[in-house]
């Protein structure tokens, strides 16, 4: 492993963990092709706890949710990012994550038509709340329901039954984290600030478009995890029909 060798896959790693995706317009996208460069920024992953993921496109770092050097605990998390206030918050906002998660890793055609349309925030909070009333439904007769899978259904469920329902006068509301609306508006800001959503008509009905960077790691990362096909399916068996109006 020469000097050379080393240096640029020093410079690939660390704009990786700067932009967190390298595309094929980058100089740094043909470098890591390179076997002895991709090699060493594998090996640098592999030691700071974090994951390449190669699409035909581009380049992606994640972190492992473990062992890294970069890995985020709670608190860490709550100092970063204002919305999360309480692990109820936290968990709540996962569920969100992962309602729409499940809405665009359905088929091509939810594929294709939440990249040209997007899904609104009122959308999400239907979908959001049929799930949530869902299972509130099964906790009454089953009250064991989500222990299997390591979910406090009862804390999920209360936490959100209790919460302000927003006026259409989402302006007014955007910066009430104590909201609906404005638990998902700081859910999709998570995805935002990694660069795998974009949000329109931020002041007004505002709505999340899916970039092709999160598709690649649905299909390159979570496609892998069975504990993710496990909430997703827990999203997609007991939603609603409002997911098939996903702009509205």
């Amino acid at each position: 492993m020469n000097a050379e060798a080393i240096k640029k896959a020093s410079a690939v790693y660390f704009t990786l963990l700067k932009d967190k995706v390298i595309d094929e317009s980058s100089e740094h996208f043909q470098t890591y092709f390179d076997p002895e460069v991709r090699q060493t920024v594998l090996l640098l992953a592999d030691e700071s706890g974090t994951y390449i993921i190669e699409s035909p496109k581009r380049i992606h770092i994640v972190v492992h949710p473990t062992g890294s050097v970069f890995a985020t605990n709670f608190t860490h998390m709550k100092e970063k990012h204002k919305q999360i206030e309480t692990k109820k918050h936290f968990h709540l906002i996962s569920i969100v994550i992962m309602s729409f998660l499940a809405s665009i890793d359905r088929n091509q055609a939810a594929k294709i038509r939440t990249k040209r349309e997007g899904i609104s925030y009122y959308s999400l909070e239907r979908q959001v709340n049929d799930l949530v009333m869902n299972w509130d439904s099964i906790l009454k007769a089953k009250p064991t329901f989500g222990e299997e899978e390591r979910i406090d259904m009862k804390d999920v469920v209360t936490t959100w039954k209790y919460m302000e329902v927003d006026s259409d006068d989402y302006g007014a509301k955007k910066a009430n984290r104590r909201t609906r609306i404005g638990l998902i508006a700081g859910a999709m800001r998570l995805l935002e600030t990694e660069g795998l959503i974009v949000v329109l008509d931020r002041d007004d009905i505002p709505k999340a478009i899916p970039k092709q960077e999160l598709f690649e790691r649905i299909e390159y990362l979570y496609h892998d995890y069975d504990r993710y096909e496990l909430f997703k399916k827990l999203m997609t068996t007991e939603e609603g029909e409002h997911a098939e109006n996903p702009s509205n």
